[in-house]
């Protein structure tokens, strides 16, 4: 009988962390594992459907909010009913009141997805305080893992030893190529020659898209054609909707939305953009690399971990529109760059960002905690 696994979240909503877990789903192996997946927002729900054409069992745990005391009842009885041997958690508030629940012989994995530094205080407090019930623990990068210290006051027991795991995406599946450039431009609308900047990323203010505006705006006085898509929803998108209509970018600027057909779209760039101001490791810079998109990004986080300065695309620090605008101008004006750091970042991806070197360490980890 397969070892019963469930992979605990915040939301299964169009993020880099809930991507993480459709890709890895059906690379996981079925004669050793079955995978539930439980998540607690019910309107965050966008990979349900990808995750249970996987052969996954989507469990929503149905809260309001994430502050609700409802939903970790249901958390209590589903670990009751179905006795998991893992349960691995993916987001801070969850992964505490699982750690409060689970009793051997289940054991306890964690994957850190984002910078501590920047989560609110209550859940940094209570995600210390909790640290050490975990079995096992995983970073997204290097970055993320540095950033993960517990204060005095929360060295409560012995946390395991970090390991930082760097997951990726499959090459094979990501379109690329002159192809799959004109299918993408023309779903869009895109005319073949029009230079196109592309950003997939929620719009809240840890993505800093103001700063990006700003920098379009600038961009525009050397390539005046130039169009900026922006891939992805949030609480920020009446602000940033009205920012464009006070700098006259109506022209220059497209909102998509959310969007499931990343992938297909990607190819439609000239450039792909990231101007955040803190990040874990973007699942969807790694597709950008794989569909041989050069990139522009801050040197946050895991990416340097991904990008190397003028190998793959550009760095920037954060907060600076002036050089994020000068990066974008000057991959923009010299199609021979970006074709040599497209072909470079899919072959960076290949060589270390690969979803099925990441399934099959998450594979190992769950066996050697199985047999302990």
């Amino acid at each position: 009988m397969p070892d019963r696994v469930l992979w605990l979240t915040k939301g299964l909503g169009l993020g880099g962390a809930e991507r993480l877990l459709t890709l890895m789903a059906p690379k996981l192996d079925r004669e050793r594992y079955t995978v539930d997946v439980a998540y607690l927002l019910p309107w965050k729900d966008a990979f349900a459907d990808d995750l249970g054409r996987a052969g996954v069992d989507v469990i929503c745990l149905g809260a309001r909010r994430t502050m609700e005391l409802d939903w970790p009842g249901r958390l209590r009885q589903l670990l009751k009913d179905r006795r998991y041997a893992i349960v691995h958690t993916h987001s801070p508030v969850p992964a505490v009141a699982a750690r409060s629940m689970v009793r051997r012989p289940t054991h306890l994995v964690h994957t850190e997805h984002n910078m501590w530094d920047r989560y609110r205080w209550p859940t940094y407090a209570s995600n210390a305080l909790s640290y050490a019930r975990n079995d096992a623990v995983l970073a997204v990068s290097d970055g993320v893992a540095g950033s993960i210290e517990r204060p005095w006051w929360a060295r409560i027991g012995k946390a395991p030893a970090v390991e930082t795991l760097l997951h990726g995406v499959e090459p094979g599946e990501v379109p690329r190529g002159p192809e799959a450039r004109a299918t993408a431009r023309a779903a869009l609308g895109l005319h073949e020659r029009t230079p196109v900047v592309g950003c997939v990323a929620n719009l809240t203010p840890k993505k800093d898209h103001a700063g990006l505006l700003e920098a379009i705006g600038q961009v525009r006085a050397q390539v005046p054609d130039v169009v900026l898509l922006l891939i992805g929803t949030g609480p920020l998108e009446a602000e940033l909707r009205a920012n464009v209509q006070q700098q006259g970018l109506q022209d220059a600027v497209r909102f998509l939305g959310s969007r499931n057909d990343v992938p297909d779209l990607l190819p439609s760039l000239d450039v792909f953009v990231l101007g955040s101001r803190y990040e874990g490791l973007p699942i969807s810079l790694l597709e950008a690399m794989a569909a041989e998109v050069p990139c522009v990004a801050t040197a946050v986080g895991g990416i340097p971990e991904a990008v190397t300065d003028g190998v793959e695309g550009r760095l920037v620090p954060p907060g600076h529109p002036d050089t994020l605008a000068q990066a974008l101008a000057g991959l923009l004006q010299d199609p021979e760059l970006r074709s040599a750091m497209g072909a470079a970042g899919r072959q960076r991806v290949i060589a270390d960002f690969s979803i099925d070197r990441a399934v099959r360490r998450t594979e190992q980890l769950y066996r050697r905690l199985l047999t302990e």
